[in-house]
């Protein structure tokens, strides 16, 4: 099994910052990427920004610019840099960490993290 527990969220301002973390533990063999996903009340589940194992970088455009994921692959850790938030930034981020599992793909989840931005 793998666990992911995120830190970093809470009350920001618009046109502030916040920094999300995500580290994982556990059974971990064969990342293939990790990333942010987010949930607005009412709306449905979105991707953020993702980090494949390579390094390579994938955001909403509504962030685009404004958010930037990183990772630490030594310790399992991935960051999302928010910055210029706005209101519409609000929701739960949840960390998604995918890897291959023998000859299948498995996706596990953090327990969510809420980000309120103020205007």
């Amino acid at each position: 099994q793998v666990q992911l527990v995120e830190s970093g969220g809470g009350l920001g301002q618009a046109g502030g910052s916040l920094r999300l973390s995500c580290g994982a533990s556990g059974i971990i063999l064969s990342i293939i990427g990790m990333g942010w996903y987010r949930q607005a009340p009412g709306k449905q589940r979105e991707l953020v920004a993702t980090i494949t194992n390579g390094g390579s970088t994938n955001y909403a455009n509504s962030v685009k610019g404004r958010f930037t994921i990183s990772r630490d692959n030594a310790k399992n850790t991935v960051y999302l840099q928010m910055n210029s938030l706005k209101p519409d930034d609000t929701a739960v981020y949840y960390c998604n960490l995918r890897q291959r599992v023998d000859w299948n793909v498995s996706d596990y989840w953090g327990q969510g993290t809420q980000v309120t931005v103020s205007s």
